[in-house]
């Protein structure tokens, strides 16, 4: 609660010293009328007792008059929230290389280091990545079949939880595989879904809706080749392309690296191939105006990360309504009934005669 005046309420400071300068301004006091019959057995009456009731009923009056002048208002205020922002299908790849050491540290498997880079990305780090707070995010991860593992929503938790637990199947299972361009056709129509979602609810509720889609990115992790699913990753970055979609794709452990080997002439340094079609991802990405980033460290990844958070930037608009409740009429009305009663006692109750 707050006063519209609250200088007003000075006055009240001023109320104890109403009695007195009445007596001042008023030096001849009236007598009171005889009561016998009120007698009581110590000599006071009742009426004696209360005589002070009307002068504090008074002062309880023009208290309650001061408050009222100062306005007391009761404020209530809400918050709407605005978002234009980025929806990001994710597309992860857990196929059986996936378990492999991760080239600039062993003692981590790839998918160790992929999925901890991706649960930053949306959660955010207190260093270089902010969390993607208010947008709209899902999940797919595929091998030879690609699935949906967590829907696009603003609410990413559950989404969180599913990617820390992210596994990559077992090695020349029959799920094993790598269906690049199934993923992708996937991600898109999940996209293109979503939005078409957003503009039915705006367009049944007849306004502005409370997510608006900036720009709608799907992020590519993987560290394969196409190699199996119906689609191919060209096809699906022409669909992409064509409902207004970018793709960033990220070649985990990707990069030309050597490794050393027990020869009949001794130990030698040999070449390693490398498993990431980068040509490949690099074409899709920049065909549809996204881009390929080499992620053959874990810095490297965190850095690729980094770069798409930097890239697609969501803005958040809050607006704050509030109203207020004027609260003096209830006290103007009290007021009122206690000079009331006031005038009442004094001239009947408790009237004098001089």
């Amino acid at each position: 609660m707050s006063f519209a005046h609250p200088w007003i309420l000075l006055l009240l400071l001023a109320l104890p010293l109403l009695p007195p300068a009445r007596r001042w301004l008023d030096p001849v006091r009236p007598i009171p009328l005889p009561d016998l019959a009120g007698v009581a057995v110590d000599g006071a009456t009742w009426r004696v007792r209360l005589r002070g009731l009307p002068v504090l009923l008074r002062l309880g009056g023009a208290g309650l008059l001061i408050v009222a002048l100062a306005r007391p208002q009761e404020t209530k205020g809400w918050t709407t929230t605005s978002t234009e922002g980025v929806a990001i299908q994710i597309v992860y790849d857990r196929s059986g290389s996936m378990r492999e050491p991760m080239p600039d540290d062993e003692s981590r498997t790839k998918n160790e280091v992929a999925r901890d880079a991706l649960v930053r990305f949306v959660k955010g780090d207190d260093a270089s990545l902010r969390g993607r707070e208010g947008d709209m995010i899902g999940l797919i991860a595929f091998a030879r079949y690609a699935d949906t593992l967590s829907p696009m929503a603003r609410v990413h938790g559950p989404l969180i939880d599913v990617a820390s637990r992210l596994m990559p199947v077992e090695n020349r299972a029959a799920e094993d595989g790598t269906a690049i361009g199934d993923a992708l056709s996937l991600a898109a129509s999940r996209l293109r879904r979503a939005e078409e979602e957003i503009l039915r609810a705006a367009s049944r509720e007849g306004g502005k809706p409370s997510f608006e889609i900036k720009s709608k990115v799907i992020v590519l992790m993987t560290d394969g080749q196409n190699n199996a699913g119906e689609s191919s990753p060209v096809e699906a970055a022409e669909l992409a392309t064509r409902w207004g979609i970018r793709i960033y794709a990220i070649g985990v452990g990707a990069g030309e690296r050597t490794a050393t080997i027990d020869t009949a002439f001794g130990r030698q340094v040999v070449p390693r191939g490398n498993a990431v079609d980068e040509r490949l991802l690099t074409q899709i990405a920049e065909s549809t105006g996204g881009a390929y980033f080499s992620a053959g460290t874990s810095t490297s990844l965190a850095e690729a990360y980094a770069a798409i958070d930097s890239l697609e930037k969501s803005r958040i608009d809050s607006t704050r309504h509030s109203s207020r409740i004027e609260l003096y009429r209830p006290l103007v009305v009290a007021a009122a009934i206690v000079l009331a009663v006031e005038w009442l006692l004094a001239s009947f109750l408790f009237r004098r005669v001089t």
